[in-house]
């Protein structure tokens, strides 16, 4: 397996860290017959990110953060790895993807400014220089 794809999988299970990060949080808060519901604000009293504790919101928006991250990510990896062009820099642009979507978990939980965009800008970055070299 090359390292781009070993990063995607270790993102993919940073992911199953995340949701369950998430989802135990916001099942304590809102109770089962909330969150085994088909979650309609009208039923539920409002939406369900106004019902939460603000931290847990924020773990919300991190997951769904990621997923959004990983969509590009995955293309990445899955065209460098297609093509052959694996090497020391995008090997290196997957690592650190996969460092900065770590990082991005605490900070975004402890609000941190501006760290949490710059931790944001980073794996970006890293996924953007992915697909540029993808190109060369």
């Amino acid at each position: 397996m090359t390292p781009e794809l070993t990063a995607l999988t270790l993102a993919a299970l940073l992911q199953v860290v995340q949701f369950m990060l998430m989802a135990v949080p916001v099942n304590l808060e809102l109770g089962p017959a909330k969150t085994m519901s088909p979650r309609d604000p009208a039923q539920m009293g409002g939406a369900m990110i106004d019902q939460i504790n603000p931290k847990t919101g924020r773990l919300v928006r991190a997951l769904n953060n990621h997923f959004e991250g990983l969509i590009l990510f995955g293309i990445a990896c899955t065209v460098i790895t297609v093509s052959g062009q694996s090497t020391s820099l995008t090997a290196t642009c997957a690592w650190v993807y996969l460092a900065a979507r770590i990082a991005y978990v605490p900070a975004y939980y402890f609000g941190l400014v501006p760290w949490r965009s710059v931790i944001w800008a980073v794996g970006f970055g890293a996924t953007t220089l992915m697909l540029l070299a993808a190109l060369v």
